[in-house]
């Protein structure tokens, strides 16, 4: 039985379109499968130390589901605990995408109020895992991302198995069409 474990965005939650159509898709096709989205925190450090505990507490196969900037945290995860991940218009230089934002936040998706200093776009620069392995990963992009150029994720991923949805935004509106791929990865015990 595998664990799908889904990680939201930036400024987004458990209840984010991807993660119910995800969790509705594993639930009506396979229903063995386990499936979650916590609520990370808005720091980087916290929400890594959430996920590695989380992590570290599974004992069946996991896959990893990272959108934006959960794709960037999937990333250190899988390489961390040796585990597949899918990455969803990923961030990948999110202490730069993510300056202009420093200062008080309100996330609505939860309602909690939050503030972003610098020291959280240090912790961000400390996630970058020093080394990929592209096997580990499937890329699902759209070109017409309004927030990240898809075209970095190509470049920085290079030869991972990687989907290119011409036309599609962020959001991606065609994550639903892709979501029968994800019964094709292998899930993977954590490396601890």
């Amino acid at each position: 039985m595998t664990h799908y474990l889904y990680l939201h965005g930036f400024q987004s939650g458990p209840q984010s379109l991807k993660a119910r159509e995800t969790a509705a898709y594993l639930h009506a096709i396979a229903p063995e499968a386990t499936f979650d989205s916590p609520q990370l925190s808005p720091y980087p450090a916290q929400a890594i130390a959430q996920m590695t505990e989380y992590i570290a507490g599974l004992t069946q196969p996991v896959v990893l589901i990272g959108s934006s900037l959960g794709g960037y945290y999937a990333t250190w995860l899988a390489e961390r605990f040796a585990l597949p991940a899918v990455l969803i218009n990923p961030a990948i230089r999110p202490e730069d995408d993510l300056a202009r934002f420093i200062g008080p936040l309100h996330n609505p998706y939860t309602g909690e109020h939050y503030t972003l200093g610098w020291q959280h776009m240090d912790e961000l620069l400390a996630l970058r895992p020093p080394r990929l392995t592209a096997a580990n990963y499937w890329l699902v992009l759209g070109t017409a991302d309004e927030v990240l150029d898809w075209r970095q994720a190509v470049r920085y991923y290079r030869g991972a198995a990687t989907t290119v949805l011409n036309g599609d935004d962020h959001r991606l509106q065609g994550w639903p069409q892709c979501l029968g791929q994800l019964l094709t990865i292998p899930g993977r015990q954590p490396t601890i």
